[in-house]
Formats: C-alpha cells, structure tokens, sequence
C-alpha cells in the first residue's frame, strides 16, 4: 500500500502499553486534531483474545478519523481484525511471510540504526521502515539508538517513507522533521505526560 505524506499529518501514534477504560475518548480527541496518520497498538502482556477485543474499537474509531491502524508484531491479529497493516520488529515473523497473510496491506519494519536492515526491508518491499531510539525513552528499554547521519544515507538512494522513535517529545521533535523524517513515533509523552493531557500533549506539536 503506498503512503501518502503529508507535512499536516505527521504523527505515528503508539498505544501505551495497558489500554484502560478512559483511553478511547482521549484517542478520539488526540484523533479530531487532525495531526495523526497512524495509529498502533502495541500490547506485550495481554492475550491474542483480549488484542482482538480492543483492537477492533481501536480500528472503528482510527477509521471514523481516517487514520491507519496497525498492529504490533502479528500479522494474523491484523489479518483477523482487517487492520490497515502491521509492524515488524527484527525478531518478528519475516517480512516476506508477514505478506503473505496480509497481501498488500501496510507493513513497515524496525531497523534500528542499520542501513543493512532498511536496504534488506527495502528490497522486501515494506511500505516505510523506522529508525530509532533517537532520545532516551521510558516506554521500552532502549537496545540501539539512532542518528540523523541514517536518515541522510537512505534519503540518497530511496523515498521510501521513515519512522523516527524514541523519547520524541516537544522540545525535540522539530530537529526530526527538519532532517526530513516522514512520521514521528510518539507515545509516552502523549499517554504518560505528567505535566499535560493527551490533547495538551498533542497541541504543542505544531
């Protein structure tokens, strides 16, 4: 599936990691700011029944605000639920089988900091691959961190679409889009902001 950017929609939501009851109205007001493009569940420690579930109001209302909704890791959730697609992480299931069971829907793949690794999901044909963790993160522990010197080398030889993840915050998240990332990956500082709301949250990303 080709995805369109836009400079107006610039956000890759990521679900925190537990979803509670008053989630899904925050959503819908982070949604009606028109900023996201996409949004991802991204659950560890739930059951596949319990991922369906929520998954399926997540994608009802990612699709009234005409966002795309992913899901983490599992292709057949995706598939089960008609998702718009999935992300792979590098110990997840191969790209080449991910499409298999999800034909020509959205995959997008994990790479780090490894230009070995978005040449690889290049080749493969994923939909946009993501780099990271530019800044420290407390929203999963960080094994690679990323620079902007990648973004340079895959803008050189490819237009394929880049994620950037990772401690993305107001204060540093123009530096990204000024490098000429395509989506920022952001969860923390939306759903786990101490300081404001989701929507206030969202707000000072202009």
């Amino acid at each position: 599936m080709k995805i369109i950017n836009s400079k107006k929609k610039f956000l890759y939501l990521i679900s925190p990691n537990k979803i509670k009851p008053n989630f899904y109205k925050d959503l819908k007001g982070v949604l009606s700011l028109n900023k996201t493009a996409f949004f991802q569940l991204r659950l560890k420690n739930t059951s596949v029944q319990n991922k369906i579930l929520i998954g399926k109001k997540l994608k009802r209302i990612c699709k009234s605000f005409k966002v795309k909704f992913l899901i983490n890791d599992n292709p057949l959730i995706a598939k089960k639920i008609d998702a718009d697609g999935c992300h792979l992480g590098q110990n997840d299931l191969n790209i080449l089988e991910a499409r298999k069971i999800l034909g020509k829907k959205i995959i997008g793949i994990t790479c780090h900091n490894s230009l070995k690794y978005a040449k690889s999901a290049i080749k493969n044909n994923a939909d946009y691959v993501a780099f990271g963790a530019f800044y420290s993160t407390k929203t999963k522990k960080v094994k690679f961190k990323a620079s902007m010197l990648i973004i340079k080398k895959i803008k050189k030889f490819s237009k394929i679409p880049i994620v950037a993840i990772g401690g993305i915050n107001n204060k540093n998240y123009k530096n990204l889009l000024l490098n000429k990332v395509n989506f920022l990956a952001i969860s923390g500082y939306i759903w786990n902001n101490k300081k404001f709301k989701p929507i206030e949250a969202i707000k000072k990303l202009i």
